[in-house]
């Protein structure tokens, strides 16, 4: 049974950097497409940004577009989610998630990803 562990979140003034890690274990998932969601305090879980398994593919909401940059490390079992020019939108859990199969704009759902980590925390401060 795999694993995966997100890390890299805290506190950050608006206009801010942070880097999250989500290090899997437990199996490979060099086969399994990747994906950060995000959970706001009352809102829905909602997608952020993908990457397929090779990482030649990749696929961002609209909100993040330009700000936000995904990567994988097929090594090291590990997806990073670099975030630039943080807004305190962007405030709220965030989770790794991964999938067999292929991601983009009709694999946006919660429901569609088998595995989950557990999430870190972003706070952007206005």
């Amino acid at each position: 049974q795999g694993q995966l562990v997100e890390s890299g979140g805290g506190l950050v003034q608006a206009g801010g950097s942070l880097r999250l890690s989500c290090a899997a274990s437990g199996r490979a998932f060099s086969d399994y497409a990747m994906v950060w969601f995000r959970q706001a305090p009352g809102k829905e879980r909602e997608f952020v940004a993908a990457i397929s398994w090779s990482g030649g593919s990749t696929y961002y909401a609209d909100s993040v577009k330009g700000r936000f940059t995904i990567s994988r490390d097929n090594v090291k079992n590990t997806v990073y989610l670099q975030m630039n020019s943080l807004k305190p939108e962007d405030t709220g859990v965030h989770y790794c998630a991964a999938r067999l199969g292929v991601v983009g704009r009709t694999t946006t759902q919660p429901e569609q990803y088998n595995y989950w980590g557990q999430g870190t925390q972003v706070t952007v401060s206005s």
